[in-house]
């Protein structure tokens, strides 16, 4: 997950006075660089997870302090540090509250700290931290690429992972991710990553396969329930103009499993985006989040890799009835499917449709002839219904 405003604090405590003052529930907040600011022209330009540093020279009321810890905010900043004691003699209580509000972690170091050889220190951190989380991603990615080459990612994992723990892959996906400028997606990523509060050293996030993965590890299933709505909530807060859609793979134990996660997680995302209204792309900037092991039926569907096979069961069984639909402009696929769902009753479909029962049989009679089935034996009814679900996956 990067170095994180909790490593910063580690290493800082002791050897620069660093404290955090406010906007504790940014902890887990990754960063991407560290840079020195004394007015408003380069938070502008920031692109995500950068930390700012400024002595308060141009910062020295609370108004103007006010205007950056906005800015930042606004920019998807990491946190703020504050070197007190000249310029800034103490931090307002506004400015605090704003911070807590915004979950902005707000640090403080004392004027004699040496500013340069602080933000070195941690500039090296930070550069030698990104370089671990590359070798962690590439490794991640063999072991659900090539599980079976257990010895070639595990000595890469095991410093910094339980890997015969638990795991489980969360995937986000956008139709157009693949396709985007690596400039935009990278500007993306870290705001995600922003987003992402509660997980840090016992998970990991990277770009694999045109999605965003996040992979927990040794987490409880509550805790993970939790990050995951959280992680949702805080996305549409953070990335409001963008759309993505979640899926969560199953909780697996042993990194020679992650795969079946990962797979899973992949499958809970197709169909959150199979389910997502194209009517209204831009209604939540998350709208969709599906859980593989609440998918019912759906879990055996979504597992099949042969996606001709399942147009061609679609097809063999309902093309008809398509066919009527489109040159109608009717629902008889839907009636057929709330026939099947409510096991041949009249009445209920009827009511569920909010049309007349007799308009329901003639319907029905119909449905018999254009198929050429009866619907009478089990097997019969079962495999329409199969198909009815699978024509809901916009394969």
């Amino acid at each position: 997950m990067g170095f994180t405003v909790e490593d910063m604090l580690l290493v800082s405590k002791a050897r620069y006075r660093m404290k955090l003052i406010a906007g504790k529930k940014g902890w887990s907040n990754s960063i991407s660089w560290i840079l020195m600011l004394e007015d408003l022209t380069i938070v502008q330009r920031f692109s995500g997870k950068e930390l700012a540093v400024t002595t308060g020279l141009g910062f020295q009321t609370e108004e103007k302090l006010k205007r950056l810890t906005e800015e930042l905010v606004r920019q998807q900043a990491s946190g703020l540090i504050i070197n007190t004691g000249y310029y800034v003699k103490t931090i307002p209580e506004s400015i605090i509250r704003y911070a807590d509000e915004n979950s902005l972690p707000l640090l403080t170091v004392p004027w004699d700290v040496e500013i340069a050889e602080m933000i070195k220190d941690l500039s090296i951190r930070i550069f030698l931290q990104g370089s671990t989380d590359e070798q962690i991603s590439g490794a991640f990615i063999e072991a659900i690429e090539s599980p079976d080459q257990y010895e070639r990612y595990v000595k890469a994992l095991l410093p910094h992972f339980d890997v015969k723990g638990s795991f489980q892959v969360v995937v986000l996906h956008r139709p157009d991710l693949a396709e985007m400028d690596t400039v935009e997606r990278k500007r993306i990523s870290y705001r995600l990553q922003l987003a992402l509060t509660n997980l840090t050293h016992n998970g990991h996030f990277f770009y694999y396969d045109s999605h965003f993965v996040v992979i927990m590890n040794a987490v409880k299933e509550e805790q993970a329930r939790d990050i995951i709505h959280e992680f949702r909530t805080n996305i549409g807060k953070r990335l409001p103009d963008q759309h993505f859609v979640i899926g969560v793979g199953s909780r697996i134990f042993g990194i020679r499993n992650l795969h079946i996660s990962y797979s899973r997680a992949k499958a809970a995302a197709q169909m959150a985006e199979a389910m997502r209204d194209p009517s209204q792309p831009g209604k939540d900037s998350c709208q969709g989040l599906v859980l593989f092991d609440k998918m019912g039926i759906y879990r055996l569907l979504y597992s099949v890799s042969d996606r001709q096979l399942l147009t061609e069961f679609e097809k063999e069984y309902l093309q008809p009835l398509i066919d009527y639909d489109e040159e109608h402009h009717s629902d008889y696929v839907k009636t057929l499917e709330n026939y099947l769902l409510y096991d041949g009753s009249i009445r209920q479909v009827a009511q569920v449709m909010f049309i007349h029962r007799n308009t329901i049989s003639y319907r029905m009679n119909h449905i018999r002839k254009l198929l050429g089935r009866p619907l009478g034996s089990e097997e019969e009814k079962f495999s329409c219904l199969i198909a009815c679900l699978i024509r809901k996956m916009r394969l």
